[in-house]
């Protein structure tokens, strides 16, 4: 298996290129600039016009949490958590009745 590092963060591993978080970032803030076209951008980067699309959406669909403030941020983790504890509290419940039934134990 080939392995290579190249210029601007991408490392070759077979037939297909791993670029950095670093190299898509550059990529895709000068697609959203719009000064070049996608073809310029590509020839230059060495990279397919669609992929160039892909991470540009990414990033546009990323940018309004960098601007949520850490309260909001913090209130939907937390929401995350109490969920899945919800989540594995009826799990072991659904568990431990289904162990009483084959155990033959009455509540």
């Amino acid at each position: 298996m080939l392995c290579r590092e190249e210029a601007g963060g991408t490392v070759e591993v077979g037939q297909y290129k791993r670029h950095s978080a670093e190299f898509k970032a550059k990529v895709a803030l000068e697609a959203i600039k719009g000064q070049r076209t996608l073809n310029e951008i590509a020839g230059e980067y060495g990279v397919h016009p669609g992929q160039i699309i892909q991470w540009k959406k990414q990033v546009v669909e990323e940018l309004p949490g960098l601007f949520a403030s850490k309260r909001s941020r913090e209130a939907k983790t937390e929401e995350e958590l109490k969920a899945s504890l919800y989540q594995q509290i009826g799990q072991l419940k659904v568990e431990l009745d289904w162990f009483k039934k084959k155990a033959g134990v009455a509540d």
